[in-house]
Formats: C-alpha cells, sequence, structure tokens
C-alpha cells in the first residue's frame, strides 16, 4: 500500500532530494534575481530601440519566472522546502543590482546579460552535476540552460557590432 503523506521520491531516496537541492536552489537563487532585475531594466530601458529591447527584457523576465518556477518545483516535488524570498535571493545570489534609474539600451543590455551569465554559471553546474544524481532533474538544468542561451542570443544580436 502507497503511503500518501510521504513525498514520493524523498521518502525512497533522501540523498537524491538533497543532491537535487543543492544544485537547483542556486539556480533558482539566480533566475529570481534575474527576473526582478530584469524587470527593473524592462521599466527603464530607453533610446531608439526602445521598443523592441522594452518588450525583449519582458520576454527574459517571464522567462526566467518560468524556469525558476520549474526547478523550484522539481525540489518540492523530491520532499524538500526551497528558500527563495527576496532577502535570501540577495544574499544568495551573488547578482549585481542593475543601475538605477533610466539608462540606454546598451548598457542595459550589458547588465542583463551580465546577469544571464551568473545564471548560466549556476545552470552549467547543476548540469555536470545532476549527471550521475537524477537524471529528470538534469534535464530541467539543459532546459532552463537552452532557454537561457537563446535568451543572451537574442539581447546580444541588439548590442553586437559584427
Amino acid at each position: 500500500m502507497t503511503d500518501t503523506h510521504v513525498p514520493p521520491q524523498a521518502s525512497s531516496n533522501p540523498d537524491v532530494a538533497a543532491g537535487v537541492a543543492q544544485f537547483l536552489t542556486p539556480v533558482v537563487h539566480q533566475l529570481v534575481a534575474l527576473a526582478v532585475n530584469g524587470k527593473q531594466a524592462h521599466w527603464h530601458v530607453r533610446g531608439p530601440n526602445f521598443v523592441a529591447v522594452h518588450e525583449l527584457l519582458d520576454d527574459v523576465v517571464a522567462h526566467a519566472q518560468e524556469w525558476a518556477d520549474l526547478a523550484a518545483e522539481r525540489v518540492v516535488a523530491l520532499g524538500l522546502p526551497i528558500d527563495a524570498r527576496l532577502a535570501t535571493v540577495a544574499d544568495k545570489s551573488g547578482a549585481v543590482n542593475p543601475k538605477a534609474g533610466f539608462q540606454q539600451a546598451e548598457p542595459t543590455i550589458e547588465q542583463v546579460i551580465a546577469q544571464i551569465d551568473l545564471a548560466l554559471e549556476k545552470v552549467n553546474s547543476a548540469v555536470d552535476g545532476l549527471d550521475d544524481l537524477d537524471l529528470a532533474s538534469q534535464d530541467i538544468a539543459i532546459e532552463i540552460r537552452q532557454g537561457l542561451d537563446k535568451d543572451r542570443w537574442f539581447l546580444f544580436s541588439h548590442i553586437s557590432v559584427d
């Protein structure tokens, strides 16, 4: 008989759940920071490509929120809590606050790309670390990696000179 009061994965292998949390929690922190700072950039971007960059930043924010939710829900599905409160994210993410106020598109994009690069570091670590631990969780990290790569490419293409 199945015990419906115990999360399925945590009850069978708590070491896997703890390992997944170790790799995906920093990903969640970076993605939440990207969403918050990306929205700040979205509101304050200026310049000749305003509409395109403004709308693209909204997409980046929506993606970051979606992927943070995906990674966090994997940890919770394995039976462990996740702390993504803003104070925790500010303390743990290592994200640099973007410049306050209005700013031209190019420096805004550079700041958001730097945030994406921080997230990619954590995602790459998760992809590597989850390889021998939990392939379902690794698939989530790979999906996030693919999306971040695409968002980074779209932003970079706005400021590329070659």
